[in-house]
């Protein structure tokens, strides 16, 4: 492998790892796949006329056989299931390699969930990477008829999707305070005060850890999860917290006895708690540094 052909992948790993991980919904299985997609390229890039086109067509063919055997093993799934999530500083904008944080959203990927691989593969080849129907016919070897077919059954399943509101830094520092602070707290009505009548909540534990085995919808609801949890003692047990930006959402890092814990927040158009997702899961944890804020 030359330095030209090395260069070429190094050159396309950002959208290779954007791509990988909105298929997947997993930062260590992105990066599995585009390591098997760098592994192809190596006995074959010198060979390449268009490396961009070759390496996506890979990278998604990839994916999607990673996918379907995901979806066998997430039937077994125990309680819900959410994305391994991106950690970043709350005050920094989202970066490469993943990006606009509305296409990484927990909502989005979790409509995506919805869709079969291909579907997937193809709504987001062409809503997310702008490629033509030919380009993605191309890309999948499936001729252009079907995949107009497929993309238009895939926009239908994730209209809606990404997030409606979007929030300042400092209204996302703040939110994500005054969550960690009424959680904790002793006065039920201070986190009352800040979820919408609707809200939900999705823990994914993966049964490795405690969690909400079905997804908590409304107020009400949150709220009898969130008084159990203080009255078992659950909460007492929390070490450090540090507000963190999560798929592009306010949220929080947390550090229990028992092990870390990842919270992202969604707010509705007033600035209240619309969706808390929780993700404690070790298994999805192990990419994100530990909390360094005390309590």
């Amino acid at each position: 492998m030359g330095t030209v052909e090395t260069e070429a992948f190094e050159a396309c790993r950002p959208r290779l790892m954007r791509l990988a991980y909105r298929m997947l919904g997993q930062v260590t299985e992105a990066e599995d796949a585009v390591q098997d997609a760098w592994l192809r390229w190596r006995g074959a890039g010198a060979t390449i006329e268009d490396p961009t086109a070759w390496l996506v067509r890979i990278t998604t063919r990839l994916c999607i056989d990673r996918l379907r055997a995901a979806k066998i093993r997430r039937g077994a799934y125990r309680g819900p299931w959410l994305p391994e999530p991106l950690v970043q500083p709350l005050i920094e904008p989202m970066e490469d390699p993943f990006e606009r944080a509305e296409q990484v959203s927990i909502a989005f990927l979790l409509a995506l969930e919805r869709l079969s691989p291909l579907e997937r593969a193809v709504f987001l080849l062409r809503e997310v990477f702008d490629q033509d129907y030919a380009e993605v016919a191309a890309t999948l070897d499936r001729s252009e008829p079907a995949i107009r077919q497929l993309a238009a059954r895939a926009r239908k399943h994730v209209k809606d999707a990404r997030p409606r509101f979007t929030v300042s830094p400092d209204h996302a520092l703040a939110l994500a305070q005054a969550f960690a602070a009424a959680s904790a707290g002793e006065d039920p009505q201070a986190l009352a005060a800040l979820l919408a009548e609707d809200a939900i909540l999705i823990s994914d534990g993966g049964g490795k850890r405690k969690a909400a085995l079905r997804v908590l919808s409304g107020r009400d609801d949150v709220l009898r999860l969130y008084q159990g949890l203080r009255w078992r003692g659950a909460l007492s047990t929390l070490q450090s917290v540090q507000g963190v930006q999560v798929n592009g959402l306010p949220g929080l890092m947390c550090r229990f006895a028992d092990g870390p814990a990842v919270i992202a927040i969604e707010a509705d158009e007033v600035g209240r708690v619309a969706a808390i997702y929780v993700i404690s899961n070790p298994d999805k944890l192990a990419h994100v540094p530990e909390p360094n804020v005390r309590t």
